[in-house]
């Protein structure tokens, strides 16, 4: 495992903390979450990082705001034409 410093100010870390004790488990957490946001990791690689079931990844997401599907209007017909076949 690599190791990764961050320089924080002082409310910074404190808010942190409030979300989960472990400053640096929260750190990385939030960073799993953004990478899955962004689109860099599947649900199943975010769910298998964060060592949860993905159902309860899929869950966690949604309660976070993210959606599980981000496909345009037109990729979403693709896929039900495509499931129609």
């Amino acid at each position: 495992m690599s190791e990764l410093v961050l320089n924080l100010e002082t409310e910074v870390l404190a808010l942190l903390r409030q979300v989960n004790p472990s400053a640096s488990s929260s750190a990385r957490e939030l960073i799993i979450i953004e990478l899955y946001r962004r689109g860099a990791i599947s649900d199943g690689k975010a769910a298998q990082l964060l060592e949860m079931p993905r159902p309860d990844f899929r869950q966690y997401a949604a309660r976070l705001g993210l959606p599980y599907f981000s496909l345009t209007q037109e990729e979403w017909a693709d896929e039900v034409l495509q499931s129609h076949k």
